[in-house]
Formats: C-alpha cells, sequence, structure tokens
C-alpha cells in the first residue's frame, strides 16, 4: 500500500522541531505534523518568513499548535542558543527534523569558518541533536531523530584531507559530501543509541526531485547555466510537489514500521518521485570507519558533547 499523509498516527502530546519549517519540504513536514496534533517548533533563520510559515500553517490546520526558534544552523553560537532556549521551555521533545540545507552554492564560511554546506547541512544539526539528545529525546519512548539526506550522496566522497574545500572546491562536489555525511551520521549515531540501550531512533529520509526553493541560489559557470536553463523542464517533468517530497520524512518520522537506520525515499524511477518506500544507500554511506571518523572529527570542530554516548 501507498504511504501518505492519512497514515499519519495522532500526534496529540508529541512535540517535534523542525529546522528549516518556512518552506519546501521542511514546510510540508512542519504543516502535516501539526495538522495531526503535535506541537511544531518552527527553528527557522528569518522572523518573518517562519511568522508567515506559522500563518500559513494556521490557515489550513487551524487548530494547530506552532512556534517559533530563531535558529541560524550556520553558527553554531545561535544553535547552541536556541538549544538551550527549547529545553528550558519544554519538558520533552519527540521527533528532531534535521531538515534545513544548502545545495551548491558559492564557496562560503559559516560563522565559525566551515565550509557552508558542509556546516549547515552537517555540523550545525550534528550540534543541534548533540544538545537536544540528552536532556529531552533519549528521556522518552519513540522518540527519532530523523536526517534528511539526498540521492546526491550518490555522488559523494567524503574528503577527510579537505573537508571545507580548501585545497580545491567544487559547489557539486561540497553539496554531495555533505549528504553522504548526514547518512554516516545517522549510521554513527544510531550504533551508539543501540549500543548505549537509548530509545531513540536515528532515521534518514531524501525528497527526491521536489519543487521548492533548494538550489536556486546556484553556481555560476557552466553547470551553473546549464541548471537554470533546464530548471523549468526539471520541475515540470522530473520533480513533484513539495507536499509529495516531504512524505518520505514523515515516514522516517512517524512510520509504525520504521527501525533505526531506515532510510527512506520515493518509489517512482530513480527514487526522484513517488510515495516513500525504504530504500538504499551506497557501501560508502554504509562505511562504518568513515562513520566513526566523521564523528570523531564533528566532536572536535563542533565541541559537541554526546553526553553518555561519547564514550560508546
Amino acid at each position: 500500500m501507498r504511504w501518505t499523509e492519512e497514515d499519519i498516527p495522532d500526534l496529540r502530546g508529541r512535540v517535534a522541531l523542525v529546522t528549516g519549517a518556512n518552506s519546501g519540504i521542511g514546510y510540508e513536514t512542519a504543516r502535516a505534523l501539526a495538522a495531526h496534533g503535535a506541537h511544531v517548533v518552527l527553528a527557522c533563520r528569518n522572523a518573518e518568513r517562519a511568522a508567515d510559515a506559522q500563518t500559513r500553517i494556521a490557515a489550513v490546520a487551524p487548530e494547530a499548535s506552532t512556534e517559533i526558534l530563531l535558529t541560524d544552523m550556520a553558527d553554531l553560537d545561535s544553535v547552541a542558543g536556541s538549544a538551550a532556549q527549547f529545553c528550558a521551555a519544554h519538558e520533552r521533545l519527540d521527533l528532531l527534523i534535521n531538515n534545513a540545507g544548502l545545495m551548491a552554492t558559492p564557496k562560503g564560511r559559516t560563522a565559525q569558518g566551515f565550509e557552508t554546506q558542509f556546516g549547515v547541512n552537517h555540523l550545525g544539526h550534528f550540534a543541534l541533536t548533540a544538545a537536544l539528545l540528552a536532556p529531552l529525546l533519549a528521556a522518552g519512548e519513540g522518540s527519532r531523530v530523523v536526517s534528511v539526506s539526498s540521492t546526491a550522496h550518490r555522488m559523494g566522497k567524503m574528503r577527510f584531507d579537505d573537508l571545507m574545500g580548501e585545497k580545491k572546491y567544487g559547489p557539486w562536489t561540497a553539496y554531495c559530501q555533505s549528504k553522504l555525511a548526514n547518512l554516516l551520521f545517522v549510521r554513527e549515531l544510531q550504533r551508539r543509541l543501540d549500543a548505549g540501550d537509548h530509545p531513540t531512533i536515528a532515521t534518514a529520509a531524501h525528497p527526491g526531485g521536489s519543487r521548492t526553493e533548494l538550489g536556486r541560489e546556484n553556481p555560476g559557470g557552466m553547470l551553473g547555466h546549464g541548471f537554470r536553463l533546464l530548471r523549468p523542464l526539471i520541475d515540470g517533468v522530473f520533480s513533484q510537489s513539495a507536499a509529495m517530497g516531504a512524505l518520505p520524512t514523515l515516514r522516517a518520522a512517524v512510520g509504525t514500521d520504521v527501525v533505526g537506520g531506515d532510510y527512506y525515499g520515493p518509489d517512482g524511477i530513480g527514487e526522484a518521485r513517488g510515495h516513500p518506500k525504504k530504500v538504499g544507500m551506497t557501501a560508502r554511506a554504509r562505511n562504518d570507519a568513515d562513520a566513526a571518523r566523521l564523528w570523531d572529527v564533528s566532536v572536535e570542530l563542533t565541541g559537541a558533547s554526546y553526553g553518555p554516548l561519547a564514550e560508546v
């Protein structure tokens, strides 16, 4: 059977935090969770856009319970402050949706000097998960951490000798590496959760080809020019709505048959469109040595503490 929003269970009493919830699949994920009773925290960088998303959710789901948490995933100080603010205001967190991301952007640096895509897509969420796991996520049964990856992980390679693209930077190379990092993070996090007998599980999803704002700011040169020219064709023929693109994330977050380490994507040709199903990942994404190495490097770069899981 095809999994749809109608398969989302009653989420009343549950709390979810969605990063990048003001647009695209982040918005659709937040909307669907709120419509099914969850209290949804919209973790967004821009206050005006977050307020607009909150208004739009209320318009389609009048009973929805939402709040805004200003968070800049490109600044670890902002991430830490937002996590502390959340912990002070809430006694539980059932669903952490690590959704915010950038795609194929020009070379840039985060507030702490990390390559922007690796910093936002991976390191920011690594630090946020650490800050919320021990005090809230691990405290309740059924809690989940969902990381949004991409089919682009298939072209990714961890360049541990040049993670920040200082020797050589390519917008797509950096993006694919960051999406591979998302899956390696889920793998190592789940290994540590299992070893520590924690009730939380870590899962992953990808939206296939979805019509969102992701990638609108792309690099110049022949590749970027070609991408801009083909975008109307891609959007019209090879992609699906953001609401459909959010379904894999939603299934990974609330599906009753989901187990730790599962990865969901569309069931259509090339996983570009369709309803969510469990999908495969590359051998590089299942490399335990790389997963452990990335974890150690991420701890060193962010200073994030995973408490008891740090020693597992």
